[in-house]
């Protein structure tokens, strides 16, 4: 990402609280019935490290990365104050060296900072570094979110579809796709009425 990226981003994790809350995402706990104890799963984009915490606390092996060094700072923080143990790694997954079929899940939270072009990339990268018979769990923001300005990037072109995910996701088995507008309280940066889409996907065994 661009050093003006990194800046924006790193500034936004510098203050003392927690910009998205130390809570996990809703619809990642309730997709955690999914997962297995001892699984290998990659939090992408994983911030202050709420999501990859949770899942360490439920028993996975987690490998949470994010590029923002006051984020990861947090994130570690986080690990000690909840006694987990969990790789805790500084990348930037638009230029990161991406492993090959390595993960028994990767979980994508709210990564809509990429651009059309990046996200192709970014995508492409999450299939690849999924077990077969792994699975994706994501959630994002909706163009409907345009209108409620809860949370986001506010940037229409950088919002998810289902005929996005759809063709992204054409060679996976989806198990699901919702989209729904629902009230969040994650911190104080995603907070109120939200205009949200879900995705769970499995890679096929063969």
């Amino acid at each position: 990402m661009s050093k003006a990226t990194y800046e924006r981003w790193n500034t936004r994790y510098a203050i003392h609280d927690y910009l998205f809350g130390t809570a996990p995402n809703a619809f990642l706990k309730a997709e955690t019935r999914r997962l297995k104890p001892g699984s290998l799963i990659l939090a992408v984009a994983d911030g202050e490290g709420r999501n990859g915490v949770f899942l360490a606390e439920k028993g996975m092996k987690v490998h949470s990365v994010d590029f923002a060094d006051n984020a990861i700072t947090k994130a570690r923080r986080l690990a000690v104050a909840r006694n987990v143990d969990m790789q805790i790694e500084k990348a930037d997954v638009l230029d990161w060296d991406w492993p090959l079929c390595r993960y028994d899940a990767i979980i994508a939270i709210f990564i809509q900072f990429a651009r059309p072009d990046e996200r192709a990339k970014l995508f492409m990268h999450m299939k690849r570094a999924v077990k077969p018979g792994g699975l994706i769990l994501m959630e994002g923001y909706g163009p409907k979110q345009m209108e409620y300005k809860t949370g986001g990037p506010g940037i229409l072109e950088q919002l998810t579809t289902r005929e996005l995910l759809e063709q992204s996701f054409y060679d996976w088995d989806i198990i699901d796709i919702a989209e729904y507008d629902c009230e969040i309280t994650e911190g104080k940066s995603h907070s109120g009425m939200s205009a949200l889409i879900d995705l769970v996907a499995q890679k096929p065994s063969e």
